[in-house]
């Protein structure tokens, strides 16, 4: 109900009346004045109230009324107060009271009531109700002013010093309140006056402190007011409270901070008050200050010296002065701005640990309240750190704060400086009592464990909750109650410092947060626009660098001592809750920083979170340098800034890495003063929960980790995961030591890179309890997520952070140098997840990733570049699969890029990368193989990159990735990487680690050479394309087009290339190799040669074929003869494998027969090239030097080769050539030497399909380039093959004669011999040959041929060869050599037989030939000095098997003894030929048999002679009738003689028969002899008049000398009868006397001659037959000897002979002497019948039987005969 309501204002005045009432009745007997006063009072009223009826309608009008009348109302009141009568004056004071309550009391009426109630206050009456009064007087209505007022506080004011307690406090209490209205007031004031125009102020003269006239009346009174609590407070006289009698500062203090702190408005808005706040509250204060700043404590002891005792400070005076101050600052501080520098200056110092500890207190609460409100130290920085000249307050404030936390870690004992030192070095006793101290409390009742604390060096300091975060409440700046200063419970100081660091962080942090934000939005937004409009930027933005240099100067100030400050807490403390604030306050400033792009302070602020993660004293290189760097960068910083004389040296906060500083004091000073600091050491009692190795080379040994590390690991993690974008190089710090505590922690990394907990088994040094245990998975879950979410990261930070984790993997790298540590792989892990992570930019950052992660690849340390290698494979696997915009197939560059790595990694030399790095080919191609398009030839320069270095595992999975791009993706792979594919392959073709291999990618070649065949067209088209394109590109650069066999087409070069690696494989240093690699090429050029062009084929002759001959001769004849023991395992070699030269014969021989293949089947082809004579002439040489090679199976194959090359039908009518060679008789084997592999791959095999697409291809070469081919030869040239052959015939005769040239007399034995089956084949070309060249074979060509004959049939052969090659000695069986040699002859005979006449004169060149090869029969051919041994005695020598080979000659009988037939046969044909009769071939022939005709028995074999008699028996009986018949000519002149001796050799030869003849033998033998002499008789004697006389005279000798017996002194007695050859001496003897007694004795010469002989035997027959009667007698019983009894027997046999004879002749031829002889035997005869021997007794019967014929009457006188 309002006090003007109708209501209220009728029962004010019914409660007036009733009040005058009851005053009128309390004085009616005392004070009867009183009384009447009070009754006209009544009546007044009344009156009043009758005036104004109308209540109800208007109650104002009635109020108004009162008011006018209220000096008169109240006059009965005051005079009632005036009696001092209690009752009545408790009763006038409530009645005033209720006026006033309804404002009915004016100005006059309000000034008598204040001076009735100063005479009561003066008497001292009814003091509570007096102020009472005042204050309601003052707060209901505005009527006091001036005088009145200054009346009425003062009457409070000296109420409050009053003795009464309960007065005393009310009183203060009403003071406050009035000081309250009258501020109040003015406001209120101000607020009416506000619209009103002002006037403007009158220049003020600043010496004026009255000049308030231009001020409102309650303004006015304000102003007096404050003016004069200033006055009293310095102890001057008040202007304006006139009347004070005392006063207390700390009341006048209290009530000017109330004003100032409740109106600060007044202050700011009248220049008045402002100067009031200047001139004269700031000096106040200043000078109240002076005894603090000046006192120390210690020197107030006041040693006696000091000359002015120093005044001590004041507790509530000060305690005062700081809330004063604190409001100062709070709210005026633009108008104070140098007085607040000095009052905060004044604040830095009273935190001096020499000030008392109470002062001390205070001032951390009053700093405390600045630190809630960071706007202000904002502008504390602007106005002062950011001016020059000026003291840096903010700088100040904070050190100030950091300086005071850490002094209160050190000890104070006694109050004596020096003692400080000695705690800290920790050596006195004071320490150790200290910390028992310390203990000691923690032991009371076990309160400490949960108790939340910093301890630090045993000195231990409890933490209290002070405030509430972000509010400053403080305890001892309240206690205004308190006279004495309060003793400071232990901790409290600490907390509030505590508070205010945290406040002051999460303030300044906020603020700019908060603000930066805003700009960015602006920004963004501004950009949005512009973007929008297109408009050129405008100059109106807000000055944003000034807000930034604010913020920058504001961090700059702060963050040294923040973290001086903040470490050293963390360090200490022991509750999870402060540990976590402390942490979440560096980690703010740490982001501040980083946004504000400050790197020193950001760097410093993660390196101490970094130090706090791990173990104390753990040396982490990247943190100390980083903190030494740091700590130099800091000290330069604070001499710059700081314009005190020293500088705080924060370096202890980092050097926790030795333990040497951690014992010394690190001392740093502010402001002169001398703060000793001791370097953390977390010796606290904290939990351990993790045990582990170090990461680090320097100590073994374990570390251990606490809580406290793990909390500040979380809090690492949470920066790098919310703050990452600024980080920028802090990385580095950030992953160091979270890579060191994953170590620590045993983390290992799993796929992906992600970290998983490693077994328990990773180092028996770990150990982790549970506590950790489930911590592990949310760090590593948290580690994960950190590198995940770089995916958010900008590209500039992200690069940042692959920098860090290159730069720590590097570090890690070089840890792991030396030594077999399991390194840490930390780095290698997360680049890896962040690449993967970062898969939609890697464009930008995987050139540094796949650079550095290459580099780990090469690490000696295993794992490590293990898992390098997974961490390249796995991002180039993730590259390629990830769906990119665009895609890769359009991106070929990104592709590449993605590849790259790949390739790099061939570079590595360690197998297990290796391994790696072609599993994941393996994988790309099983994934992507069908894309990969242009990536192609990088993948296969990967699969190829293999070298026989790196061991068969790598090259077997290499050979993996090649059979599946061979078996499923030549397809899809472009064109021009068919060559690459090729190379490749023959790569694995070359390695030489795993044979198997190499022999599979050689099948390898081959599928691919079909692929081309198949898809030739295809091919042909896209190399074209691609050729066109090249070509162009070549032309614009001016430079000549580049690749492998231009000019030939692409498709063509893609063939050579093919050959040209098969030809490398086929002289590979592995046999197996080179013989698959040979049997490939030559059938790839055998199938497919026909797509070739015609061009391209003079390639494949020259650089292909050719080139692969000249290689295999040189390594076939460089080759190793060492013996190769076992072909690898248990394989066994056979012998004629066991050298290498062995093994590259084998080669040489498929290559030459291969090549020789070719140019038998392609020969159409090749004889359109321009230079087919030359590669004629080249294969030629090649066949040459081949067969003239040392290795048999070379040489024969070379001549295999010769005789295919020579089956090349020459385009003659091939009929006429086949039955050519079978006119002559040339066996069929000749024609195809090598069994049908001619026919094979020859022109014959249908190839339609091939042959068409050649054909098209053909045709497409022919219109592309405009290729001249040569014109088609003529019909005539065709056939002029001439060159060839007489070139081949060259080769043949030089191969020949240089295998068959014998040894050098020198030499001591023979480095090498033709073996027979090479001669033989040799021999056996012939035939063929002479078919091409008989036009032109000449006599000097015969010769040459013939000694090549005669040399290949001269060549021994060695001992342990002769088992295969020779017969039995006992068959007479030729060597397929002689065959040869013989067939070659035979043919060349046959040809002249049907050839022109002027061959014929060949004849007697053949004839000698033969006759050269019949002395073989018994002088064995000599092959130069060589000593050969006759074949029968060379008996395999089992016991010297290294004796060198002992050469055998051949059994040359046979081969003698045929020719010696061929001889007979030819002369048969050929005797009358003109040659063979003018060369005197039967004279030769002779001769030639007069060797083994002489030697008979002594020849090798008895059929020799026997044939040489045959034959001699057959030729004359041809030849002597053209010898006849030529007589006349003289040409047969000399063969007479030659054939004299010839008759006189055989049938007295020098030689004896073998004694183990038999005699049926000897009678054979002696039957040929026969033979001989019935020839002479009947085919020379006959003819004697045309035969020379002496031919005739030596035979008659002959004859002679036959028919006398002339006896062997060896034959047995029963043998003796038949070897006498009786009847060769029978027949001798008869053809001599038939001859003899011929009537046809042409002249009596021959007659002569015969009639001699025939005296001359009769008169040895008488000398013999009487010898023997003599010896006989003589003899007695003894026998005669045994040729004695022979001669007798032969002269008996022949006598009877002769007696036939004579017999038989006509008697008129027989000269009587020769009777007269005969019959003067007979006496003698007679008397040998008495002899004892039988054998005589029988022979002599027959001698005596004939002389019966010439008992008989004679029928004329025969004694006259003789004449």
């Amino acid at each position: 109900m309002s006090t003007s309501s109708p209501e209220a204002v009728k029962k004010l005045l019914e409660n007036m009346q009733t009040d005058l009432r009851s005053l009128s009745m309390e004085c009616k007997k005392k004070f009867p004045p009183v009384k009447e006063a009070a009754e006209s009072g009544i009546v007044k009223i009344k009156t009043i109230a009758a005036r104004n009826t109308d209540i109800l309608a208007d109650p104002t009008e009635l109020l108004n009324s009162l008011k006018e009348n209220s000096s008169e109302v109240v006059q009965p009141f005051l005079m009632g107060c005036g009696t001092k009568e209690p009752k009545i004056t408790q009763l006038c004071l409530a009645a005033i009271q209720r006026l006033m309550s309804h404002e009915v009391v004016s100005e006059a009426a309000a000034g008598n009531i204040i001076n009735m109630l100063w005479q009561l206050m003066e008497n001292g009456l009814e003091e509570l109700k007096l102020l009472q009064t005042v204050l309601v007087l003052l707060t209901t209505n505005t009527v006091v002013h001036d005088e009145v007022l200054s009346k009425a506080i003062v009457l409070c004011f000296r109420l409050h010093f009053t003795k009464d307690n309960i007065t005393n406090n009310t009183a203060a209490a009403t003071v406050r309140q009035v000081v309250t209205v009258v501020f109040e007031r003015m406001v209120a004031e101000d607020e009416r006056f506000k619209g009103m125009a002002e006037e403007p102020p009158p220049v003020q003269g600043n010496s004026n402190r009255r000049s308030v006239s231009t001020l409102r009346p309650s303004a006015k009174d304000a102003y007096m007011l404050f003016q004069d609590l200033c006055q009293l407070v310095n102890a001057d006289a008040p202007y304006w409270l006139v009347g004070m009698t005392e006063m207390t500062r700390t009341f006048g203090l209290e009530l000017l901070e109330s004003v100032l702190n409740d109106f600060p408005g007044v202050f700011l808005q009248h220049q008045e008050f402002s100067f009031l706040l200047k001139e004269r509250v700031c000096p106040l204060v200043i000078k109240l200050f002076s005894p603090n700043i000046k006192f120390r404590q210690g020197s107030s002891g006041g040693s006696a010296a000091s000359p002015a005792p120093v005044e001590k400070p004041y507790f509530p005076i000060c305690m005062r002065l700081l809330r004063v101050v604190s409001v100062l600052i709070k709210h005026f501080y633009s108008l104070l701005v140098t007085e607040c520098e000095i009052f905060l200056s004044l604040l830095v110092k009273f935190l001096d640990g020499e000030k008392p500890q109470w002062l001390r207190a205070v001032a951390v609460e009053s700093v405390h309240r600045l630190c809630v409100q960071p706007h202000l130290l904002r502008s504390f920085c602007q106005s002062y750190d950011m001016k020059q000249h000026s003291t840096k307050v903010f700088r100040d404030i904070v050190n100030a704060l950091g300086s005071f936390i850490q002094s209160l870690f050190i000890v104070p004992s006694a109050g004596n400086p020096a003692s400080v030192n000695a705690v800290a070095g920790g050596s006195g006793s004071a320490a150790q009592t200290a910390v028992q101290g310390g203990q000691g409390v923690a032991g009371v009742g076990g309160g400490l464990t949960t108790q939340a604390a910093f301890e630090y060096r045993g000195t231990w300091i409890p933490l209290m909750t002070v405030s509430v975060q972000g509010s400053a409440k403080a305890t001892y700046l309240e206690m205004l109650d308190k006279v004495e200063p309060p003793s400071i419970p232990e901790g409290y100081a600490m907390s509030v410092a505590f508070s205010a660091l945290l406040d002051l962080v999460r303030g300044i942090t906020s603020m700019i947060e908060r603000e930066l934000s805003l700009e960015e939005e602006a920004a963004a937004a501004e950009a949005a626009t512009r973007e929008g409009l297109e408009a050129p930027a405008s100059e109106e933005s807000p000055p944003e660098p000034l807000a930034h240099q604010v913020w920058e100067e504001m961090v700059n100030a702060c963050w040294c001592g923040l973290l001086a400050a903040l470490s050293l807490l963390l360090d200490a403390s022991t509750d999870e809750s402060a540990t976590e604030s402390i942490l979440k306050a560096e980690l703010t400033m740490a982001s501040l920083c980083g946004r504000l792009s400050l790197v020193t302070p950001r760097d410093a602020f993660i390196t101490a979170i970094c130090k706090a993660s791990l173990p104390p004293h753990y040396a982490l290189t990247v943190l100390s340098s980083n903190a030494t760097t740091l700590s130099n960068k800091i000290n330069a910083r604070l001499s710059e800034l700081v314009c005190l004389p020293s500088t705080m040296d924060i370096r202890h906060f980092f050097n926790k890495t030795t333990g040497t500083l951690s014992s010394a004091a690190a001392s740093y000073s502010i402001q002169g003063q001398n703060v000793q600091i001791i370097s953390p050491s977390s010796e606290s009692h904290q939990q351990v929960v993790a045990v582990g190795q170090p990461l680090t080379v320097q100590h073994q040994g374990t570390v251990v980790l606490t809580a406290k590390n793990i909390q500040c690991m979380r809090t690492l993690l949470n920066l790098a995961h919310c703050h990452g974008a600024v980080l920028g190089t802090s990385w580095q710090l950030v992953l160091a030591t979270l890579q060191h505590l994953v170590w620590i922690l045993g983390l290992k990394p799993g796929v992906g890179g992600v970290l998983k907990p490693g077994r328990a088994v990773e180092g028996p040094s770990t150990v982790l309890t549970t506590a950790v245990m489930t911590d592990l998975p949310v760090i590593s879950n948290i580690l994960s997520r950190l590198f995940e979410s770089s995916q958010y990261l900008d590209d500039v930070s992200l690069h940042h952070l692959i920098n860090a984790l290159c730069s720590l993997s590097m570090e890690a790298m070089e840890m792991a140098y030396g030594n077999n540590k399991e390194p840490s792989l930390f780095a290698v892990a997360k680049l890896l997840e962040t690449g993967l992570v970062n898969m939609d930019r890697i464009e930008i950052l995987w050139r540094p990733l796949t650079a550095h992660l290459l580099e780990v690849c090469q690490h000696p340390n295993a794992r490590m570049r293990e898992w390098g290698a997974e961490a390249v494979t796995s991002l180039i696997k993730a590259g390629l699969s990830y769906k990119h915009e665009p895609p890769l197939s359009q991106n070929q560059r990104l592709q590449l890029l993605l590849l790259n790595p790949l390739k790099e990694l061939s570079n590595v030399l360690h197998a297990d990368i290796r391994q790696k790095q072609l599993e994941c080919v393996l994988q790309i191609l099983q994934s992507q193989g069908d894309s990969l398009g242009p990536g192609w030839p990088l993948v296969l320069n990967v699969i190829g990159a293999i070298r026989n270095d790196q061991g068969e595992s790598l090259i077997r999975t290499a050979f993996q990735c090649l059979q599946l791009v061979v078996t499923d993706f030549l397809p899809t792979m472009p064109c021009t990487c068919l060559q690459i594919v090729v190379e490749v392959a023959g790569s694995f073709g070359l390695q030489n680690q795993e044979l198997n291999i190499s022999l599979t990618s050689i099948g390898l070649l081959w599928n691919i050479s079909d692929y081309f065949f198949q898809r030739g067209e295809a091919i042909t088209d896209e190399l074209e394309r691609e050729e066109a394109l090249l070509e162009k590109q070549a032309q614009e650069k001016g430079e000549p087009l580049n690749r492998p066999f231009h000019p030939a087409p692409p498709f063509d070069c893609l063939w050579l290339c093919l050959y040209a690696k098969l030809g490398e494989l086929c002289v590979d240093p592995r046999p197996a190799v080179r013989k698959s690699a040979g049997q490939t090429l030559f059938s790839t050029i055998a199938a497919h040669g026909t797509l070739l062009q015609q061009p391209t084929w003079h390639i494949v002759v020259w650089k292909v074929l050719f080139h692969l001959l000249d290689c295999v001769r040189k390594s076939s004849t460089t080759a190793d003869k060492e013996k190769i023991e076992s072909g690898g395992g248990n394989i066994l070699i056979h012998h004629s494998r066991d050298t290498a030269e062995k093994q590259w014969a084998e080669t040489w021989v498929l290559t030459l027969a291969g090549v020789a293949r070719i140019f038998n089947t392609r020969r159409y082809l090749l004889q359109q090239l321009g230079d087919f004579f030359k590669a004629w002439e080249v294969l030629l040489d090649h066949i040459q030097s081949a067969a003239l090679s040392k290795n048999n199976e070379v040489s024969l194959a070379a001549l295999k080769s010769f005789q295919e090359i020579l089956q090349i039908v020459t385009p003659v009518k091939d009929a006429d050539k086949s039955d050519a060679l079978a006119a002559m008789g040339v066996p069929p084997v000749l024609v195809d030497p090598l069994g049908g592999a001619t026919t094979a791959a020859g022109p014959g095999r249908p190839l339609l399909r091939s042959d068409s697409l050649a054909e098209r291809l053909a045709q497409r070469y022919m219109n592309s380039a405009q290729a001249q081919l040569p014109p088609p030869p003529a019909p005539g040239e065709e056939l002029d093959d001439s060159a060839l052959w007489w070139s081949a015939w060259n080769t043949w005769y030089r191969t020949g004669t240089e295998c068959t040239r014998p040894p050098p007399p020198g030499a001591d034995k023979p480095s090498f011999i033709p073996s027979q089956p090479f001669l033989t084949a040799l021999v056996q070309i012939f035939p063929a040959l002479y078919q091409h060249v008989k036009g032109g074979f000449s006599m000097e060509d015969l010769r040459k041929l013939g000694v090549i004959l005669h040399g290949a049939v001269s060549v021994p052969i060695s001992s342990d060869a002769s088992p295969f090659i020779l017969p039995s000695y006992t068959e007479a069986v030729l060597t397929s050599l002689q065959e040869a040699v013989l067939t070659a002859l035979d043919v060349l005979q046959k040809a002249i037989c049907v050839g022109p006449e002027t061959l014929q004169v060949m004849y007697p060149a053949i004839f000698e030939q033969l006759l050269l090869f019949v002395e073989f029969s018994c002088k064995p051919p000599q092959y130069g000095k060589l000593e050969t041994k006759h074949v029968a005695n060379a008996k395999y020598n089992q016991i010297q098997l290294f004796a060198p080979a002992e050469w055998v000659a051949l059994n040359y009988v046979p081969f003698a003894e045929r020719s010696l037939e061929v001889v007979v046969d030819l002369y048969h044909k050929t005797a009358c030929h003109k040659a063979v009769i003018n060369e005197k071939v039967l004279q030769n022939i002779i001769k030639t048999l007069r060797m083994p005709l002489g030697l008979k028995y002594a020849c090798p074999a008895e059929s020799t002679w026997k044939l040489a008699v045959s034959s001699l028996l057959k030729v004359l009986s041809i030849g002597l009738p053209v010898a006849r018949q030529h007589a006349s000519s003289g040409k047969f002149d000399t063969m007479w003689p030659e054939l004299a001796g010839a008759f006189e050799d055989f049938l007295f030869t020098k030689s004896t028969p073998p004694d183990n003849l038999s005699i049926q033998e000897f009678q054979k033998n002696e039957a040929i002899d026969v033979e001989v002499v019935q020839l002479i008789s009947t085919e020379i004697l006959p003819f004697a008049n045309f035969i020379p006389k002496e031919f005739v005279g030596q035979i008659m000798a002959m004859l002679n000398k036959g028919s006398i017996h002339s006896q062997s002194s060896s034959f047995t007695e029963a043998e003796i009868d038949v070897r006498m050859r009786e009847e060769f001496s029978k027949v001798c003897f008869e053809t001599l006397l038939q001859f003899s007694f011929s009537n046809k004795a042409t002249t009596p010469q021959e007659g002569y001659i015969s009639r001699m002989a025939l005296s001359v035997l009769l008169q040895r027959a008488q000398d013999v037959l009487r010898r023997y009667v003599e010896d006989e007698r003589l003899s007695g019983r003894c026998p005669l000897p045994r040729q004695q009894v022979t001669e007798i027997i032969f002269v008996l046999k022949a006598v009877s002979t002769l007696m036939d004879s004579l017999k038989k002749t006509q008697p008129e031829n027989v000269d009587s002497n020769t009777w007269a002889q005969v019959i003067a035997l007979y006496p003698t005869l007679v008397e040998c019948i008495t002899c004892s021997s039988s054998e005589v007794s029988s022979a002599l019967k027959e001698a005596l039987g004939p002389f019966k014929d010439f008992m008989q009457p004679p029928v004329s006188k025969v004694q006259n005969g003789e004449s």
